[in-house]
């Protein structure tokens, strides 16, 4: 790699310290109740903030609880709290079970009683209970077809609470009377805590309408049963508080202070960056090739990919092939894309780098870039160029971090 892409790495790794839920979650925690605290979660921050939460909480104050992650982002040392780990981004019947667990831990609960809420991106597949009726394997195939449809998360996430026997409010109505505090980590645009893994401890405006509807619009079949979803207003909602521990915009920040005292210019697309990968790449080179040398362009955000080929990798690689295509091998321009939870789509890695001889390398291996990318097969293009990046697990998930750089 080059001395630029390396300064790329660089900063990437100031956004994944950023993006450390255990680096503010502290400071959000209230004093124990007089009753029982029971610690529920999911997401792939959970293990990590369960972690925080143990290791922040009084020694003599009783706690307990239980949090589901995706495979392989557990192995924390906990000891009050347990976590289980189960499948991302389709469903399982591990995560069916850890999802029963935590609903049957909350209720009976008392208005003394604390439920500290440890939610963070990922937690929609990971607590996942269907809606009685409602079979898992429906809930698979539509969860399936819901992410090759290229549709973007707040779309998804009105179905997948709407098919729910824990998702849009229901585990806070479970533990009521008690008092339900939710700490969050945002992976969505606009951090609303009704989208953060379906809201499972928020009142849901949607409709069961509004999830047909979706599903309309995507072709998709519909399940045979849904589920209405608790409203804002319902009065077993009234002894809930929601606090945003960290959000994308934190880690943007984080990133552009740095770059600005290595004496970059910055300039911030932001943490709401949305739309079809390719596209979205088509753009930011244009921005890069118009940029002035010593310019870093940022953005956050989380693209989608429509599926119409048969090949591997997630929206942070298909971002980057089109890149690479639409900057033909301009000179003195890098640039790398990442998922910050170390999962670009479904793949073992976080994303991949491109510099200006990306595609010269890949016709010298007999590579063709524009075939890679109708087939929807970054993964195998980066794979044999070797420019992915693979994080392991970060426990983290804040969204896609993509950084270009005009050398």
């Amino acid at each position: 790699m080059s001395p630029a892409g390396a300064r790329l790495l660089a900063l990437m790794k100031t956004g994944l310290d950023a993006a450390d839920p255990a680096r503010s979650l502290a400071s959000f925690l209230p004093h124990p109740p007089k009753g029982r605290t029971v610690v529920v979660g999911a997401g792939k921050a959970a293990a990590r903030m369960a972690q925080a939460l143990e290791e922040s909480w009084p020694k003599d104050a009783p706690l307990s609880g239980i949090v589901v992650t995706r495979y392989g982002y557990g192995g924390l040392p906990l000891r009050r709290i347990d976590c289980v780990e189960a499948a991302h981004p389709i469903p399982d019947q591990q995560g069916e079970a850890a999802a029963r667990r935590i609903l049957d831990s909350v209720r009976g609960l008392g208005a003394e009683d604390l439920v500290l809420a440890l939610i963070s991106g990922g937690g929609s597949a990971l607590l996942t209970l269907p809606a009685d009726g409602l079979s898992m394997a429906e809930k698979r195939r539509v969860t399936k077809a819901l992410l090759a449809s290229g549709a973007p998360i707040q779309d998804i996430n009105i179905v997948r609470k709407h098919l729910s026997a824990i998702k849009g409010g229901r585990l806070s109505a479970a533990a009521h009377p008690a008092f339900v505090l939710t700490l969050a980590v945002s992976d969505v645009a606009g951090d609303d805590p009704a989208i953060i893994a379906s809201g499972p401890t928020i009142g849901d405006p949607t409709t069961i309408e509004d999830a047909k509807g979706v599903l309309r619009r995507y072709a998709i079949d519909p399940p045979p049963v849904f589920s209405e979803s608790l409203k804002p207003d319902d009065p077993r909602l009234a002894r809930a508080d929601y606090r945003l521990i960290l959000k994308p915009a934190d880690m943007l920040a984080a990133v552009r202070a740095e770059a600005e005292r290595q004496g970059l210019s910055v300039i911030d697309l932001g943490d709401r960056v949305e739309g079809e990968a390719r596209e979205r790449a088509r753009a930011h080179a244009e921005l890069a090739l118009a940029a002035r040398p010593g310019t870093l362009i940022l953005s956050g955000g989380e693209l989608t990919v429509t599926l119409k080929g048969q090949g591997r990798g997630g929206p942070n690689g298909e971002y980057l092939l089109a890149l690479a295509l639409a900057l033909a091998g301009a000179p003195n321009i890098h640039a790398l894309a990442i998922d910050t939870d170390g999962i670009d789509g479904s793949c073992d890695n976080a994303g991949a780098w491109i510099g200006p001889e990306t595609l010269a390398k890949a016709q010298a291996l007999g590579l063709d870039g524009a075939a890679h990318l109708a087939a929807n097969d970054s993964y195998a293009f980066f794979a044999q160029l070797g420019q992915l990046i693979v994080t392991g697990p970060t426990r983290t998930n804040l969204n896609d971090l993509r950084l270009l750089l005009a050398k």
